[in-house]
């Protein structure tokens, strides 16, 4: 079994979109809610190969890529901000996501950030408990009212340095 953490650009333009919309499959909602976002992402580090290289990498097994993760620089040395993360639905469990967000954690400390940021959904236990277990702490818990049928609330975390 071979894990390999590689760069955006070992890959071609989609693969994110591919892998966020496959992770959230379990819940249309999520696609529904998030289709243009996740779209922009993908295009946003492929146009930006070098902001993908320094903020983000796909997370390969046996050379197939199961996730990812990236973040955003534009306010350290306060804080980090972690975007997206994920990992495809097929693999999730595996303790592969944990893994994963701790070699970001490794990558983003590097930067002499002050903290790192991240906002999850009350609905994504498993992420909730992923990240508690590297040792971010909940900061506040919102509403989230944009769509009327997936009414929630959004946990922000926060990892102090």
């Amino acid at each position: 079994m071979s894990f390999k953490f590689k760069k955006v650009r070992d890959f071609n333009r989609g693969i994110l979109f591919e892998l966020l919309k496959d992770a959230y499959s379990f819940d249309c909602r999520y696609e529904q809610r998030w289709y243009s976002n996740w779209r922009d992402c993908d295009n946003f580090f492929f146009d930006n190969l070098h902001i993908a290289d320094k903020c983000g990498f796909i997370t390969t097994l046996n050379d197939e890529a199961i996730g990812f993760v990236v973040w955003d620089p534009r306010n350290i040395p306060e804080y980090a901000e972690i975007g997206h993360n994920c990992i495809a639905s097929k693999y999730k469990s595996n303790g592969y996501g944990k893994i994963q967000l701790q070699e970001a954690v490794n990558r983003i400390i590097q930067n002499d950030v002050k903290k790192i940021v991240v906002t999850t959904n009350d609905d994504l236990i498993s992420a909730q408990r992923m990240y508690e277990s590297i040792g971010f702490k909940i900061y506040k818990k919102r509403k989230e009212q944009n769509i009327a049928d997936f009414v929630g609330e959004h946990i922000d975390y926060v990892y102090f340095l």
